[in-house]
């Protein structure tokens, strides 16, 4: 009798029953040592790292950190309360209600690569390991002590499946490494925490007002980094810090409080936000902040755009370019060919309703296309906004806009008296013209967050969910789907349009190349619908999110010239790997790209014959 055997024979996944760690240490050294490296790395960071000031940062006192020093020392410290909550010592367990492993393997991550980081940035630019202080060399130590502990805790490791003996060299290699990946992925892996317990009303809002706080905090001192070094590193502690933190199931709970007192978080949100320019002294870093808010409002109105009504507009910067334009014109620019000088309130109407006017032009020929033929459109519009913008010089078009010369000179926003280009004193501090911008820039980004939030909960915005999921049924169902995307179309450009007014004056001068597809400067169409997709779609909280991580990085990456583009498409690309549905996802969107994945850390069986089986 002759047997046949496929791969599907082989196809039952190997289950390892007793968990075990990466590596083969015992799990109470392991977990005194994942401890124990935190406690050293906290010690490590007042030594000195090196034995020169020219280091950014200067890292050779003792007794006192400096630059990458805190960064290092926030993640150890974070790595030794996650080590001791790990042994559910009553008191320091509670910041750690989900899986405290995991959470302690991401923070001993985020201190051996700070460190590590750190350490290699001392040896290039200072010509080797010999310019290392014992501090240096300490906290090396500590960080990899933690880590190599940290990686030896135990986990119930996932179903992987067996190598088929007649594979390939090159496919057993690949089935063992998807192997590996999974197991790895598997160690950090953790079910979602507890559902938190019911708090006073008072303690819930203290909370929330301690996690905004740090979060000011954190984009506070991201946004004040003053060297390139300490910028990576601060991006590398806060991606493994978060992590860390999510793990153990603090994220999840601040989560839980914020939705059950959602104005409360709203208003919190924004007063943590007004009070960024008093952290500063001086207005050098409100510049960044107000182009980041406007920035940010532009992807939260094109967030209605895609997010709900799943139209690609890949032209939309044009609308932000348009009420910039119309603004400019009706308030006494010099070089304006119209000799009209309207109150603030008169040019942010007519710069939104220019933009509105636009997109119903624009939107009402195009929005019967779907897909790509739509995306197609709106970058040809977008195109042709730039391109008229540039002729209308008075030699190859009509006077209007000063071709590429534009409108300059714009000048500063007065309202009730108050002089937007003037410093002023409040409470003490001294706020500059930027920070008086980033002010009213605020208060449009809360219109702009209140139009989304309605919007989206009204009727309105349950139809544009439905023509995106499915504008067939949508039709079928009675939705009128012409009417319902012209709405948004018109909604999200004249949101444009107000950010677009406010831009104007920030920058004085209005060109053509301030709005094109794609530039190494945003805003541009290319990187609004990336903050969109980074941040999450459909979300409040995700565009914001997204535009200020795109404004920031290539703000503070300069240094990177001509490969800007290189390294924020690949991050794009990791990033779109590894968490498609964005950093803030809406959680329909969460649950349709992971529905139909399979349980953390299983692969797929061979589909395939063997073979022996063939």
């Amino acid at each position: 009798m002759t047997t046949h055997t496929t791969a599907a024979d082989n196809s039952r996944p190997r289950e390892e029953d007793a968990p075990t760690g990466l590596l083969p240490i015992p799990t109470g050294p392991a977990r005194a040592m994942a401890t124990g490296g935190g406690a050293l790395t906290i010690v490590s960071a007042f030594l000195a790292w090196t034995w020169t000031a020219t280091f950014p940062g200067d890292l050779t006192y003792y007794g006192y950190p400096g630059g990458l020093q805190w960064l290092v020392l926030i993640t150890g410290t974070l790595t030794t309360l996650l080590g001791l909550a790990s042994y559910g010592i009553k008191g320091i367990r509670a910041i750690a209600p989900g899986n405290a492993d995991a959470a302690l393997k991401y923070a001993a991550l985020a201190a051996f690569a700070t460190a590590w980081y750190t350490i290699l940035a001392i040896s290039v630019q200072l010509g080797g390991l010999a310019n290392l202080e014992p501090g240096g060399w300490i906290t090396a130590i500590a960080t990899l002590t933690a880590l190599t502990g940290a990686l030896a805790l135990p986990f119930q490791r996932p179903q992987t499946y067996p190598v088929d003996p007649e594979d390939t060299g090159w496919e057993q290699f690949k089935h063992r490494l998807r192997n590996g990946l999974t197991t790895v992925k598997g160690a950090f892996a953790a079910e979602g925490p507890p559902a938190p317990r019911k708090l006073p009303g008072y303690a819930e809002i203290l909370i929330i007002v301690a996690a905004l706080a740090t979060g000011l905090l954190v984009f506070t001192y991201g946004i004040g980094t003053e060297y390139d070094e300490l910028f990576i590193g601060f991006l590398i502690s806060v991606a493994f810090g978060f992590a860390a933190l999510s793990k153990a199931g603090l994220v999840a709970h601040v989560s839980v409080y914020t939705a059950r007192h959602r104005n409360v978080t709203l208003i919190g949100a924004f007063l943590a936000a007004a009070a960024f320019p008093f952290t500063q002294n001086d207005d050098q870093y409100a510049t960044i902040g107000v182009y980041i808010l406007i920035f940010a409002t532009v992807a939260l109105g094109l967030n209605i755009v895609v997010g709900l009504a799943g139209l690609l507009d890949l032209g939309y910067v044009a609308f932000l370019g348009v009420g910039a334009y119309a603004a400019s014109m009706v308030s006494g620019s010099p070089s304006s060919p119209f000799d009209i000088h309207l109150p603030f309130w008169g040019a942010i109407l007519v710069g939104a309703a220019a933009s509105l006017v636009f997109g119903v032009l624009i939107g009402a020929p195009t929005l019967r296309l779907r897909g790509d033929y739509l995306a197609i459109v709106t970058l040809g519009f977008g195109e042709i906004f730039r391109i008229v913008a540039m002729n209308s010089d008075g030699a190859s078009g009509p006077d209007i806009t000063n071709g590429s010369n534009g409108i300059s000179s714009i000048p500063n926003l007065k309202i009730l008296g108050f002089d937007f280009g003037l410093e002023h004193s409040i409470g003490g501090f001294t706020i500059g013209r930027f920070a008086n911008y980033f002010f009213l820039m605020l208060l449009i980004t809360l219109v702009v967050v209140l139009v989304f939030r309605r919007s989206g909960d009204s009727r309105i915005g349950r139809a544009w969910v439905a023509i995106r999921e499915d504008e067939t049924a949508a039709l079928a169902m009675g939705i009128n789907g012409f009417r319902v995307k012209l709405i948004a179309f018109a909604l999200g450009a004249s949101l444009a349009g107000l950010a677009g007014t406010v831009q104007a004056h920030v920058t004085y001068t209005v060109t053509p190349e301030q709005y094109q597809f794609a530039n190494t400067v945003p805003p541009n169409s290319a990187f609004l619908l990336a903050a969109v997709v980074l941040g999450g779609m459909g979300t409040i909280s995700g565009p914001l999110v997204g535009a200020a991580l795109l404004y920031l990085i290539p703000n503070k990456l300069a240094f990177l010239g001509d490969y800007q583009l290189f390294a924020f498409g690949l991050a794009l690309a990791l990033l779109m790997r590894f968490r498609p549905e964005g950093l803030i996802p809406n959680r329909r969107r969460q649950l349709e790209f992971h529905e139909a994945e399979l349980d953390p850390g299983e692969t797929p069986p061979p589909t395939v014959l063997s073979k022996t089986g063939a």
